[in-house]
C-alpha cells in the first residue's frame, strides 16, 4: 500500500530566513507512517519554478504556512496545483488564515485549514489520512462538497510536549535561524496578535538549555528568539542569559525586549556579555505617552529611555528601536518628535514601521473610531487616519528608506554626522534627503552603492547650496572605509601636484617610526596635521596604503583634527 506523501511548504520574505512553522509540523508527527519532506522558498522565487518543484514530487498533500508576506503567493500556487493536478490536497495554516477560516476557505482553492496552533491538529489529521476516518478535530475548517466545515475551538497545548524542530539533517550555515522559549505575551497592545493570547507558557529552562546548546554546535551564526517580550519574567530571562554568557561562542542571540521592565540585576548580568553575543529589538513604537495608551500601553516613555541609555553605556549590546507611523490619535507633528527623541539615543538601528491592521488583532474594531483607511491587501497597512494624511503617510515612508540605508547600514556615519551640524533636528535632515531623492527620480530607479555616497554631494551642492570641499574628504572617507578593494570614484578624485605628492610622502616616511609605534602621540606629527588640515585629508587616504591596521591608523589620525 502506497504511504501517504505530504510536502511542507514555507514561502519566506528572504532566502535567509528559516520557516519555524514547517520544521515544527514535521518533527511532532516524525512517528507516524507517512512521507512527509520540506520544501522552502522565497517570495522572490518565480511561481511557475515553486510549482514545478511541488507537482513533480507525485504527493498526495500540501501544507503551506500563510503569513502576510506570502499569503497572495500561496493562493495562486494552490490554484494552479488544483489545476494541474486536482487530487493533490491542500492545507493551510498560519497567522494569516487563522481569524477567518470558514471565510478563507470557501474563497480559495483548499481542502482544510488549521487555525492557531497547529501541530495537534495536524497530526491528527494525518493520523485520520492514514486511518481513513474523519473525525471532528478542534480548531480545524474541512470542505466537503463545496461546504464549510468546522471541529471547535481547540485549547492551547502543553509547550513542553512541542518537539524541539532541528535536526543534525538541517544546514543552518548562512541562515537565519528562528527559536521560541515561550508562548503568549502578558500584554495588550491594540495592534498585535499576541495580545489575543495573553496567557504566557514557558518552556522548561533546562530543554531550552539543551537545544540553544544544539544550535550553538552547529555554529549558527544568528539565532532569533521569536518570544514576543522575553524579558517578561525575570528569572526565566536571566536564567537563560547567564547560561548563553557563559558559552564559548560566536552566535548572536536576537531578543524582542520591553526595555522599561529591565531591571538593576539584568542590566548587571548583560554587562558580562561578550560583545555581539546579544542584539535587543525594543519596540518604543512611539515616545508620546497619550498615544502609548491609546495602544493599551501603559509604559512611560522617560522609563523606556533610561533602560535603552543603560544598556547603550554597556557598550557591548546591539540595539534595534522601532517606531510606527499612524498610530490612533498620533499626527505627523508627534512622529516627528518621536523620531527625534528616539535618534538622540542613538541606537544602532532604527526602524521606521506603519500601523498594520491584522485580521483579529483588537485594533482593527477600532478603525472607524480613529477615521482609519487602510488597505485591504496585505500588509494591511493604515493609508491615513483623522490625524495623519495620505500625504503625510508618504513623505514618512520616504524618510524610511534614508533611515534604512544611511543610517542603519553604519556605512555613512562621518557622513551622517557632518549634516547633523547643518540641521536643526535629526528628522529634517532625512525628510530634506528623501525629498530630494523622489525629486531626482532615485526611488524610481536603481541605483549603484557609488552613488549613494555621490547623492551626498549633489544634495549638498543643490539642496543647501554648499560646495564645501570639507565634505567631499568626508565622504572619500567612509567610502574607503568600505570599499578598500575598489577605485576611488571619479567624483571623489582630487588632482595633486607633482610637488605636493613628494612633499606629503616625504611627511609620511620622516614620521612613519612615530606612527608604527605612538600612533597618534606624536606631538611634531600633530603640529604637521594641525598647520595643513588639507594635507591632513590627503595623508589619511595615504597611509591607509602603508599599514596592516589601517582602520586604527585612520581613527588614530582623525583624532588630531
Amino acid at each position: 500500500m502506497k504511504k501517504l506523501k505530504v510536502v511542507l511548504v514555507g514561502v519566506n520574505a528572504k532566502f535567509i530566513h528559516s520557516n519555524l512553522a514547517i520544521r515544527y509540523l514535521k518533527e511532532y508527527t516524525k512517528e507516524l507512517d507517512y512521507e512527509c519532506d520540506m520544501i522552502e522558498f522565497s517570495i522572490n522565487d518565480r511561481i511557475n519554478r515553486m510549482l514545478e518543484k511541488i507537482v513533480t514530487l507525485n504527493l498526495d498533500m500540501v501544507v503551506f504556512s500563510c503569513y502576510i508576506w506570502n499569503i497572495e503567493i500561496v493562493k495562486a500556487l494552490a490554484k494552479l496545483i488544483k489545476l494541474v493536478n486536482k487530487d493533490i490536497e491542500i492545507v493551510f495554516g498560519g497567522p494569516e488564515v487563522s481569524f477567518d477560516g470558514r471565510e478563507f476557505l470557501e474563497n480559495n482553492e483548499g481542502d482544510y485549514l488549521i487555525e492557531g496552533e497547529g501541530e495537534e491538529a495536524f497530526k491528527q489529521l494525518i493520523e485520520f489520512k492514514i486511518d481513513g476516518e474523519l473525525l471532528n478535530i478542534p480548531g480545524f475548517y474541512y470542505k466537503k462538497e463545496g461546504k464549510v466545515f468546522y471541529g471547535g475551538i481547540k485549547k492551547n497545548m502543553h509547550i513542553n510536549k512541542v518537539v524541539f524542530p532541528y535536526t543534525n539533517r538541517d544546514n543552518l550555515s548562512n541562515k537565519i535561524v528562528y527559536y521560541e522559549a515561550s508562548r503568549g505575551c502578558p500584554f495588550g497592545c491594540k495592534y498585535c496578535l499576541s495580545s489575543v493570547d495573553r496567557k504566557v507558557r514557558f518552556k522548561d529552562i533546562q530543554k531550552v538549555k539543551e537545544e540553544l546548546k544544539f544550535l550553538i554546535d552547529k555554529k549558527v551564526t544568528l539565532v532569533k528568539f521569536v518570544d514576543r517580550t522575553f524579558n517578561c519574567n525575570e528569572k526565566f530571562a536571566m536564567d537563560i542569559w547567564k547560561f548563553l554568557i557563559e558559552q564559548d561562542t560566536e552566535t548572536t542571540f536576537h531578543f524582542e525586549i520591553s526595555a522599561d521592565i529591565l531591571t538593576n540585576k539584568e542590566i548587571e548580568l548583560l554587562s558580562k556579555a561578550p560583545e555581539g553575543r546579544f542584539q535587543f529589538e525594543v519596540g518604543v513604537q512611539t515616545t508620546n505617552n497619550e498615544i502609548l495608551r491609546n495602544i493599551n500601553r501603559y509604559v512611560n516613555f522617560e522609563n523606556i529611555k533610561e533602560k535603552v541609555i543603560e544598556v547603550k553605556k554597556l557598550k557591548n549590546i546591539k540595539q534595534h528601536l522601532d517606531l510606527i507611523a499612524g498610530l490612533p490619535g498620533e499626527d505627523f507633528k508627534s512622529f516627528k518628535k518621536s523620531f527625534n527623541d528616539i535618534y538622540s539615543m542613538k541606537p544602532e538601528e532604527i526602524q521606521l514601521g506603519f500601523l498594520k491592521l491584522l485580521k483579529g488583532s483588537p485594533m482593527i474594531k477600532e478603525a472607524e473610531k480613529w477615521g482609519m483607511k487602510y488597505s485591504p491587501y496585505p500588509p494591511y497597512e493604515v493609508l491615513s487616519t483623522k490625524d495623519i494624511s495620505y500625504d503625510e503617510i508618504l513623505k514618512l515612508k520616504k524618510v524610511e528608506e534614508m533611515v534604512d540605508k544611511y543610517y542603519n547600514s553604519g556605512k555613512f556615519n562621518s557622513i551622517l554626522k557632518y549634516f547633523m551640524m547643518k540641521f536643526k533636528m535629526p528628522f529634517d535632515f532625512y525628510y530634506e534627503l528623501g525629498m530630494f531623492f523622489a525629486e531626482k527620480g532615485y526611488f524610481d530607479r536603481k541605483i549603484s552603492a557609488t552613488d549613494y555616497y555621490k547623492v551626498f554631494l549633489e544634495f549638498n551642492s543643490e539642496k543647501l547650496k554648499d560646495d564645501n570641499e570639507v565634505l567631499k574628504e568626508i565622504v572619500k572617507y567612509d567610502y574607503l572605509m568600505f570599499n578598500k578593494k575598489n577605485w576611488i570614484p571619479n567624483f571623489l578624485e582630487r588632482y595633486i601636484e607633482k610637488e605636493e605628492i613628494k612633499r606629503i610622502n616625504r611627511i609620511i616616511c620622516d614620521n612613519v617610526h612615530y606612527i608604527k609605534k605612538n600612533k597618534f602621540y606624536i606631538e611634531m606629527f600633530k603640529i604637521d596635521i594641525l598647520n595643513f588640515i588639507e594635507t591632513n585629508k590627503i595623508l589619511k587616504n595615504n597611509v591607509c596604503l602603508l599599514f596592516d591596521d589601517q582602520q586604527n591608523i585612520i581613527q588614530d589620525i582623525t583624532q588630531l583634527i
